[in-house]
Protein backbone atom coordinates (compact mmCIF):
# COMPACT_ATOMS: atom_id res chain seq x y z
CA UNK A 1 0.00 0.00 0.00
CA UNK A 2 1.66 3.71 -0.38
CA UNK A 3 0.79 6.88 1.16
CA UNK A 4 -2.03 8.21 -1.70
CA UNK A 5 -3.77 5.23 -1.60
CA UNK A 6 -4.26 5.68 2.48
CA UNK A 7 -5.05 8.93 1.78
CA UNK A 8 -7.81 8.26 -0.56
CA UNK A 9 -9.32 5.45 2.17
CA UNK A 10 -9.00 8.32 4.66
CA UNK A 11 -11.35 10.59 2.14
CA UNK A 12 -13.80 8.42 2.05
CA UNK A 13 -13.41 7.18 5.89
CA UNK A 14 -13.96 11.13 6.34
CA UNK A 15 -17.18 11.20 3.99
CA UNK A 16 -18.84 8.07 5.11
CA UNK A 17 -18.41 9.12 8.99
CA UNK A 18 -20.14 12.65 8.18
CA UNK A 19 -22.47 10.54 6.37
CA UNK A 20 -23.71 8.37 9.03
CA UNK A 21 -23.63 11.05 11.41
CA UNK A 22 -26.38 12.77 9.03
CA UNK A 23 -28.55 9.55 9.30
CA UNK A 24 -28.46 9.89 13.01
CA UNK A 25 -29.45 13.90 12.59
CA UNK A 26 -32.01 12.91 10.03
CA UNK A 27 -33.60 11.08 12.87
CA UNK A 28 -35.92 12.60 15.68
CA UNK A 29 -35.19 10.20 17.95
CA UNK A 30 -31.75 8.69 16.88
CA UNK A 31 -31.22 5.54 18.98
CA UNK A 32 -28.83 5.75 21.81
CA UNK A 33 -26.79 2.85 20.47
CA UNK A 34 -26.65 3.95 17.45
CA UNK A 35 -24.83 7.16 18.96
CA UNK A 36 -22.84 5.05 20.84
CA UNK A 37 -21.10 3.47 18.16
CA UNK A 38 -20.31 6.77 16.19
CA UNK A 39 -18.43 8.39 19.08
CA UNK A 40 -16.74 4.92 19.52
CA UNK A 41 -15.78 4.98 15.77
CA UNK A 42 -14.32 8.56 16.83
CA UNK A 43 -13.12 7.98 20.16
CA UNK A 44 -11.07 4.89 18.67
CA UNK A 45 -10.22 6.74 15.24
CA UNK A 46 -8.51 9.90 17.59
CA UNK A 47 -6.79 6.75 19.88
CA UNK A 48 -4.95 5.39 16.91
CA UNK A 49 -4.20 8.70 15.70
CA UNK A 50 -2.33 9.52 19.29
CA UNK A 51 -0.47 6.10 19.66
CA UNK A 52 1.10 7.35 15.98
CA UNK A 53 1.99 10.66 16.79
CA UNK A 54 3.03 9.27 20.34
CA UNK A 55 0.56 11.85 22.34
CA UNK A 56 -2.64 11.00 24.52
CA UNK A 57 -5.28 10.80 23.37
CA UNK A 58 -7.72 13.33 24.48
CA UNK A 59 -10.79 11.17 23.76
CA UNK A 60 -11.29 7.13 25.61
CA UNK A 61 -11.92 4.80 23.13
CA UNK A 62 -15.43 4.56 24.28
CA UNK A 63 -16.36 8.34 24.65
CA UNK A 64 -20.10 9.82 25.56
CA UNK A 65 -20.60 12.49 22.75
CA UNK A 66 -23.83 14.24 21.72
CA UNK A 67 -24.16 14.58 17.84
CA UNK A 68 -22.71 18.00 18.18
CA UNK A 69 -19.61 17.13 19.55
CA UNK A 70 -19.04 14.08 17.17
CA UNK A 71 -19.49 16.85 14.76
CA UNK A 72 -16.45 18.45 16.03
CA UNK A 73 -14.26 15.27 16.55
CA UNK A 74 -14.63 14.15 13.65
CA UNK A 75 -12.92 17.32 11.85
CA UNK A 76 -10.38 17.19 14.90
CA UNK A 77 -9.93 13.45 13.44
CA UNK A 78 -9.97 14.30 10.00
CA UNK A 79 -7.72 17.38 9.99
CA UNK A 80 -4.80 15.02 12.14
CA UNK A 81 -4.80 12.07 9.50
CA UNK A 82 -4.88 14.61 6.53
CA UNK A 83 -1.72 16.26 8.42
CA UNK A 84 -0.03 13.09 9.27
CA UNK A 85 -0.34 11.51 5.65
CA UNK A 86 0.56 14.67 3.92
CA UNK A 87 4.22 14.28 5.81
CA UNK A 88 4.48 10.82 6.05
CA UNK A 89 7.11 9.01 3.50
CA UNK A 90 5.77 5.83 1.52
CA UNK A 91 8.79 3.90 3.74
CA UNK A 92 6.74 5.59 6.86
CA UNK A 93 4.27 3.02 6.46
CA UNK A 94 6.67 0.70 7.65
CA UNK A 95 7.85 2.45 10.96
CA UNK A 96 6.93 -0.11 13.81
CA UNK A 97 4.92 1.90 16.72
CA UNK A 98 5.30 0.28 20.42
CA UNK A 99 2.12 1.53 22.41
CA UNK A 100 -0.35 0.37 25.08
CA UNK A 101 -3.95 -0.85 24.30
CA UNK A 102 -6.90 0.48 26.86
CA UNK A 103 -6.39 -2.73 28.59
CA UNK A 104 -3.02 -2.13 29.29
CA UNK A 105 -1.24 -4.55 27.29
CA UNK A 106 2.00 -3.27 25.12
CA UNK A 107 1.93 -3.95 21.37
CA UNK A 108 4.34 -3.06 18.45
CA UNK A 109 2.54 -2.57 14.95
CA UNK A 110 3.67 -0.95 12.11
CA UNK A 111 1.80 2.73 10.87
CA UNK A 112 0.61 0.75 7.94
CA UNK A 113 -1.13 -1.74 10.17
CA UNK A 114 -2.85 0.96 12.24
CA UNK A 115 -4.23 3.01 9.75
CA UNK A 116 -5.58 -0.33 7.94
CA UNK A 117 -7.39 -1.20 11.71
CA UNK A 118 -8.88 2.31 11.75
CA UNK A 119 -10.20 2.38 8.18
CA UNK A 120 -11.91 -1.07 9.25
CA UNK A 121 -12.96 -0.78 12.13
CA UNK A 122 -14.63 2.27 11.22
CA UNK A 123 -16.20 0.77 8.28
CA UNK A 124 -17.32 -2.01 10.36
CA UNK A 125 -19.11 0.09 13.12
CA UNK A 126 -20.73 2.00 10.38
CA UNK A 127 -22.61 -0.87 9.41
CA UNK A 128 -23.79 -1.39 12.69
CA UNK A 129 -25.18 2.06 13.00
CA UNK A 130 -26.90 1.97 9.60
CA UNK A 131 -28.65 -1.46 11.12
CA UNK A 132 -29.65 0.44 13.90
CA UNK A 133 -30.96 3.22 12.04
CA UNK A 134 -32.83 1.20 10.00
CA UNK A 135 -34.21 -0.99 12.80
CA UNK A 136 -35.64 2.28 14.45
CA UNK A 137 -37.46 3.20 11.28
CA UNK A 138 -35.01 5.87 9.90
CA UNK A 139 -33.24 5.75 6.58
CA UNK A 140 -29.34 5.11 6.73
CA UNK A 141 -27.17 6.75 4.43
CA UNK A 142 -25.06 4.26 1.93
CA UNK A 143 -21.11 4.82 2.76
CA UNK A 144 -19.84 2.53 0.80
CA UNK A 145 -16.77 3.37 -0.47
CA UNK A 146 -17.59 2.22 -4.14
CA UNK A 147 -20.32 4.88 -3.70
CA UNK A 148 -17.68 7.84 -2.68
CA UNK A 149 -15.42 7.03 -5.79
CA UNK A 150 -18.60 7.30 -7.83
CA UNK A 151 -20.10 10.17 -6.52
CA UNK A 152 -23.50 8.61 -6.98
CA UNK A 153 -24.97 6.71 -3.86
CA UNK A 154 -24.91 3.18 -3.42
CA UNK A 155 -27.85 0.44 -4.32
CA UNK A 156 -30.64 0.64 -1.57
CA UNK A 157 -33.77 -1.75 -0.56
CA UNK A 158 -36.48 -1.78 -2.02
CA UNK A 159 -39.60 -1.56 0.38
Amino acid sequence: MSVAHFTKLFDHMEWADKRALASLRGMSNPPPPAVELLAHVLGAERVWLSRIEGSKSPLAVWPKLTLEEAERVLGENAQGFRRLLSTLPSAGLQQPITYTNSAGDEFTSTIEDMLTQVVTHASYHRGQIAAQVRAAGGTPNPTDYIAYIRGSPAATRQS
